[in-house]
């Protein structure tokens, strides 16, 4: 079996250990992670940058489950300048992205969009050093948008739904309130935000505070027992045919397609079984 079908089910038997398991309480606060620039790869481009069948190595785990800095580092380089050792987080992805600051950016030369992490397409190109070769990503290099991972108790807690955006208020030396922070809700997510440099340095902020939503934006009026009907508004294809060897909750997530149809050796796990029951999808299996 291959290691990212193995990975993959690793990664749903700790969603499941972790299921039931709410965030630390933190009497309403949300802890911040500042993140700097970073980069993920996908194993194609781990390979062309590190040397055939390569894998990355953890350093130290990050607070996401299955997350990890990595030992390896790239230069990123573009028209005016580059930036060495920047740290590539784990484990490979289905596509390469990188994450910097609007400040590293202007070194580079780039004017890289803002947007959701995993929101790439028609983004900034940049190229990628490592010790064995190079890599031109024609689209990849993004601003992340401030976001907050949470899990669904921790959503139900705080009131607020997945791609919602909220204000965050942060006390300290230069108290600061941050806007358009997107909601990220997911069983393997536990509670934190994500800012980069340049917003914590506008805030003074260190890694270790604490924010607190202080005003909802956009969806503030959306109950969550709407939502079914806000989706149900949006025109999506009835069937999608599946034809890789696994079939995860995230996969589930991605399929807009009511009805679900996958061969037979399609492994399908526990977490996306459950998942299809909660969209009130179908899960078709061919017999060929």
């Amino acid at each position: 079996m291959q290691e990212n079908v193995i990975q993959k089910i690793v990664e749903e038997v700790l969603q499941q250990v972790l299921k039931n398991q709410p965030s630390p309480q933190h009497d309403g606060k949300i802890p911040i992670g500042v993140s700097a620039r970073h980069v993920h790869l996908a194993q194609s481009e781990v390979e062309q940058l590190f040397g055939e069948n390569y894998q990355l190595t953890p350093k130290f785990e990050l607070l996401q489950p299955g997350q990890f800095a990595a030992e390896e580092t790239v230069v990123i380089a573009g028209p005016r300048g580059s930036i060495e050792r920047v740290r590539i987080l784990g484990p490979a992805r289905s596509l390469s992205q990188v994450e910097v600051s609007w400040t590293d950016a202007m070194k580079l030369g780039l004017k890289p969009p803002l947007r959701i992490s995993g929101d790439i397409k028609g983004s900034s190109p940049v190229t990628l050093i490592g010790p064995k070769g190079s890599v031109v990503l024609l689209e990849g290099l993004i601003i992340a948008q401030a976001h907050i991972h949470m899990s669904p108790a921790d959503s139900a807690r705080f009131q607020v739904v997945d791609g919602q955006a909220v204000q965050i208020k942060v006390e300290g030396m230069r108290p600061i309130i941050l806007s358009n922070v997107m909601i990220r809700v997911s069983e393997r997510y536990r509670l934190e935000m994500h800012i980069d440099t340049d917003e914590a340095n506008a805030g003074l902020i260190q890694q270790g505070a604490f924010g607190e939503i202080v005003n909802a934006q956009a969806k503030e009026q959306m109950n969550v027992k709407e939502l079914p009907t806000v989706v149900s508004q949006t025109e999506k294809p009835v069937s999608h045919q599946f034809d890789k060897k696994l079939l995860s909750q995230v996969e589930v997530l991605e399929i807009e397609a009511q009805e679900i149809v996958v061969p037979k050796k399609t492994i399908v796990t526990a977490l996306a079984y459950d998942k299809i029951r909660e969209l009130n999808k179908t899960l078709t299996i061919r017999s060929k």
